[in-house]
């Protein structure tokens, strides 16, 4: 019995010995050549990450995390640090560790990695971070082929390059459309605009060749890396996630939104270090949708939501659906906040696909099918709060809203038409206002309808008799930032000016202005 106890307590401990760990530092590179000096100081309290455990750093910027062979440690970004970029402007802060490479796919994926060295160790920059600062926020690039990558380029990248004052910037997924040997032009392109890029994975960027959800990102981490990381700037703690399961656990086919059990371990395991004064920035692909939709897994926001709910700031970010849109979830939802979670879906910068007249330029308008034009957002963070612009590709900062009316109406007969304004950024929630001429201010009436805008866009392809150089956009779905108002018909013959005010959520006021004519009736009433 003895010489049995023995043996196990023997083999017991021999496993503990052997239990592989990945051991290395978080250091402050001074000189920037990517290599510990011994004068060189370890950064503390700095979390690092195996993609599930997560554990910070000790006085001298050691950490140990259980190692196996399939997993990428990163380190998450401190405030107050900047990280190293390779030649396309993307932040070096993660070690993939796949000795024998990804599975045998359509597309690459990781090369073997091979042994691990004695210490993954990650540098860091010092940098003076002000907690105000604007982060640059792209939807759905999702271009399709190299002639959709020079669209891209020329129609949004071109419109930032070199931008100033903007120290990150973030695409939410579908980075191009199915092809994934387009990540190189893609990610080319994007370095033009000269700043520290994050990338979140989409739909169309897997590997629709791999057998299980944890393989369909495999050549999305040779260009990318991780696809669950975090990093912090300011007093904002930014999550990147997954959100796609793919092929979809209900029936093996197609995909479903949600996140598998170990993604959200990491986000439990990662808010354990973060203050809870911070605001919490989660940025994935499909938009968490409302509670008992079939878009995504209902059990898993919900264990989301309960994960942040001692967190009182939060704001998650989405695309997906080439469309813009402003949810706002609540008890009723599974949220036990004290006030709404907020979830933006960006508009997208590939617009409606592509698709639409072709503007002076030869670049595809891409008008979204709810009305919105093509274009990107900007998020000012002043320490734990934000406020949301949208900005439209080759527009002014000042359009923020599309009005419509039509162009002739008969003096003193009633109409059925309206005027309708879409304000791209809007929600229920908004105050919509319009008057005519130096009329008072009345208030729009929030409806669920097309865009009418939008609805002559389209129909214009139907109705021509000669094809114009482009393709024909999309159907126009409900909008969810649309008003309306009636139109006063008892007024002067002649021009009338529309104008239009709307008070956001931030408080911030935005103005636009049209015009109809009344014009004397033609016939009999």
């Amino acid at each position: 019995m003895k010489k049995t106890a023995l043996l196990t307590l023997g083999a017991l401990g021999l496993c503990m010995t052997l239990s592989a760990q990945v051991k290395g530092y978080v250091y402050e590179d001074s000189n920037r050549n990517g290599k510990k000096e011994r004068s060189e100081k370890g950064i503390p309290e700095v979390s690092v990450t195996n993609g599930i455990e997560v554990v910070q750093t000790d006085a001298k910027g050691y950490y140990e995390l259980p190692e196996n062979d399939d997993q990428i440690i990163a380190v998450v970004k401190p405030s107050g640090y900047t990280l190293p970029l390779n030649d396309k402007n993307l932040p070096q802060f993660y070690r993939i560790h796949k000795p024998g490479g990804s599975p045998d796919l359509k597309y690459k994926g990781v090369a073997p990695t091979g042994k691990l060295p004695r210490h993954v160790n990650f540098p860091l920059y010092a940098s003076d971070e002000a907690e105000a600062f604007t982060a640059l926020v792209f939807g759905d690039p999702q271009a399709y082929n190299k002639e959709e990558i020079d669209y891209f380029y020329r129609g949004i990248v071109a419109e930032v390059e070199g931008i100033e004052n903007i120290p990150l910037g973030i695409s939410l997924g579908d980075l191009v459309g199915n092809d994934l040997d387009l990540f190189a032009p893609y990610a080319e392109a994007i370095s033009r605009i000269g700043i520290p890029w994050y990338n979140v994975m989409g739909n169309h960027d897997m590997d629709f060749d791999a057998g299980e959800d944890r393989h369909s990102d495999e050549t999305y981490e040779s260009a990318f890396g991780p696809n669950n990381y975090a990093f912090n700037y300011g007093k904002v703690h930014f999550i990147i996630l997954d959100d796609i399961l793919y092929p979809d656990p209900r029936d093996g086919k197609g995909y479903w939104g949600g996140f598998r059990k170990d993604q959200l371990d990491f986000v439990e395991n990662d808010l354990k270090y973060v203050p809870k004064d911070h605001l919490i920035v989660l940025a994935f692909h499909i938009p968490l949708s409302e509670p008992g939709g079939d878009a995504f897994r209902d059990e898993d926001r919900q264990r989301l939501f309960d994960i942040l709910a001692d967190f009182p700031h939060t704001l998650s970010l989405s695309a997906h659906t080439h469309l813009q849109k402003q949810d706002f979830f609540g008890k009723e939802d599974g949220w036990t906040g004290t006030k709404p979670h907020h979830s933006y879906n960006v508009g997208t910068t590939s617009g409606d696909w592509y698709s639409g007249k072709l503007n002076d330029k030869g670049i595809p308008v891409s008008t979204m099918r709810d009305g919105t034009p093509k274009g990107y957002a900007f998020i000012h963070f002043n320490g734990n709060e934000y406020t949301l612009d949208y900005k439209v590709a080759g527009a002014p900062d000042t359009h923020q809203m599309n009005i419509f009316a039509p162009k002739v109406v008969a003096k003193g007969r009633k109409t059925s038409a309206g005027i309708y304004v879409n304000y791209f950024m809007g929600s229920e929630n908004d105050t919509v206002e319009y008057r005519i001429g130096q009329g008072r201010w009345r208030p729009m009436k929030y409806v669920q309808e097309p865009d009418p805008s939008y609805v002559q866009q389209v129909y214009e392809w139907d109705t021509t008799g000669e094809l114009f150089p482009g393709r024909r956009s999309s159907n126009p779905v409900i909008s969810t930032h649309l008003w309306r108002g009636s139109i006063p018909t008892n007024l002067d013959t002649g021009i009338h000016k529309i104008e239009v005010r709307v008070k956001d959520i931030h408080g911030r006021t935005h103005k636009g202005e049209s015009s109809y004519e009344l014009a004397e009736p033609v016939g009999q009433d």
